[in-house]
């Protein structure tokens, strides 16, 4: 279902922007062995557009440094999601990052709570990035916008403070799930599910349908994980995959 076209396919045009950032007019031929399914919420094609940026730049010897690797995977995203950077970011440099802006790009990489995990689980169902988008309401009350800022607000001093009661309350999304919610069967109770098993919050991933647990250990990941996927089956009628994770990682890079 993705497009071979080097110029329709975010490892293409990504590879091809770092050749022209390092002002090389040459080929090369990409091979990605990808694990994570289309229209997950996972972030596939900016996945595949950072690992294209990151090995085609070591194939030149790295001329460019990690951080400049963002700017060509934007310009792949552009092409084929939307221009934004808030998956290929975190992508490259890995752990939190705050996209304070897009145009001029300004990358800030965030702390991290020292054993915090994640569990993502991924429902066998795709949902189009353009109809979770379609979902999202045009307009937002200002007490919903101001409740919502205090949430990121919340959630950036929590990291930064080590605060996990203040981390947890500030774990709300006030307005995107909310709206799309109802496109994923069992979400509400895929939500509540990870919550009972002692997930710090929980929320949709992306666009959808996957969702994910942020915890305080690994083992509370994995907890959460296994209710949530009982819950994808029970409620959604869903099977599901989990993946749990260390939510500091270093990002792309070369094993």
């Amino acid at each position: 279902a993705l497009p071979r076209e080097a110029a329709a396919n975010t490892a293409g045009i990504a590879a091809a922007a770092v050749l022209a950032r390092a002002g090389l007019e040459a080929g090369i031929e990409l091979e990605i062995d990808k694990g994570l399914p289309l229209g997950s919420g996972l972030g596939s094609s900016a996945a595949s557009a950072a690992a294209a940026a990151l090995a085609t730049n070591l194939l030149l010897g790295s001329p460019l440094r990690k951080a400049e690797l963002i700017a060509p995977c934007l310009e792949a995203e552009a092409a084929v999601s939307g221009r934004h950077a808030d998956n290929v970011a975190p992508a490259i440099l890995g752990g939190l990052v705050l996209l304070r802006s897009t145009d001029p790009l300004d990358v800030v990489r965030l702390p991290l709570v020292p054993g915090l995990a994640i569990a993502v689980v991924a429902p066998r169902f795709e949902l189009p990035t353009r109809e979770a988008r379609a979902a999202l309401p045009r307009e937002v009350p200002l007490g919903v916008a101001v409740r919502q800022a205090g949430n990121l607000a919340g959630l950036i001093s929590a990291m930064h403070s080590g605060d996990l009661g203040l981390l947890s309350r500030s774990l709300q999304d006030l307005l995107a799930a909310p709206a799309r919610e109802p496109l994923i069967p069992g979400a509400a109770e895929v939500r509540r599910a990870a919550l009972a098993a002692g997930a710090l919050g929980s929320s949709i991933s992306g666009a959808g349908p996957a969702m994910f647990a942020l915890c305080r250990t690994t083992k509370s990941a994995e907890w959460a994980g296994a209710a949530m996927r009982r819950a994808y089956r029970e409620a959604g009628g869903l099977d599901s995959d989990v993946f749990v994770s260390p939510a500091d990682n270093p990002g792309a890079r070369q094993l």
